[in-house]
């Protein structure tokens, strides 16, 4: 668990970290440095869940790289609504969440903290204008998680 005392927000207790994959964790199916070495790091303090429609085909490979779960979109639904459906599922107050395209933003709106990725495929308007906080890669926004002192640096009012 993390837990967050942010000045003129509120008190945080969160258990999971839910993360798009193509364009936040990867770029054209293939993961993005240093994801795995911070992802083993959160494991300890966050249940770490995958969500993707699996553009490139390798959500299953990805996951298991990562050692972590992945939920796959179903095509016939809409993805926006399936991500934000899977993080109240897990209790919106509990979940931090990062993503960068215009399907992560209502996800990133459920979430207690929601960060959007500004990464090699880009970053989704929709997706900025639902987030608490934009990170310039991947990298960064892992490294909020295991420095939290700078995410309530930043998120305090």
């Amino acid at each position: 668990m993390l837990e967050l005392s942010i000045p003129r927000r509120g008190e945080y207790r969160l258990h999971h970290l839910v993360l798009d994959v193509n364009g936040t964790l990867a770029c054209d199916g293939t993961i993005l440095p240093p994801v795995a070495e911070r992802l083993q790091r959160i494991r300890g303090m966050l249940a770490i869940h995958l969500v993707s429609s699996d553009t490139y085909g390798r959500l299953d490979a990805i996951a298991r790289d990562l050692g972590v779960p992945a939920v796959r979109l179903l095509p016939s639904e809409p993805e926006p609504e399936q991500k934000a459906a899977f993080v109240r599922q897990l209790g919106p107050d509990t979940v931090v969440a990062i993503g960068n395209g215009a399907n992560d933003a209502a996800m990133l709106r459920e979430a207690a903290i929601g960060i959007a990725v500004l990464g090699p495929e880009g970053l989704a308007s929709e997706a900025l204008a639902n987030a608490d906080l934009l990170v310039g890669s991947i990298a960064d926004g892992l490294e909020l998680l295991l420095s939290p002192v700078r995410l309530v640096a930043t998120l305090r009012r």
